[in-house]
């Protein structure tokens, strides 16, 4: 595999780990943090727009997937993949700590 694969492993699990927040809050009917919010991902962004990223990310994050070459044969490709959903809910965790209360 080239370096741009093992690239698009990475974002293709971080764009799919940004996908769960999102749906949930935005198919629940609630209010959450988005990029198009004012200020941006600090302000409530309305159920609509956070379904409506929610399923942005899960297309980028398929694409990216897809393009990545993963297979079952190819372990280092997995855990890069897997290293992109831990990067990408981790910082969540830390960016919306004080947000649902």
């Amino acid at each position: 595999m080239k370096w741009y694969n093992y690239l698009a492993c990475f974002f293709a699990g971080f764009f799919l780990a940004n996908v769960i927040p999102h749906y949930i809050h935005g198919i629940s009917g609630d209010s959450f943090p988005s990029p198009f919010a004012n200020p941006p991902g600090k302000g409530p962004s309305s159920p609509m727009v956070n379904t409506l990223w929610a399923l942005f990310n899960l297309v980028i994050g398929y694409l990216l997937y897809r393009g990545s070459k993963i297979t079952r044969d190819k372990k280092l490709a997995i855990f890069i993949f897997f290293l992109g959903i831990a990067v990408c809910s981790i910082m969540l965790s830390m960016a919306f700590v004080d947000k649902i209360k």
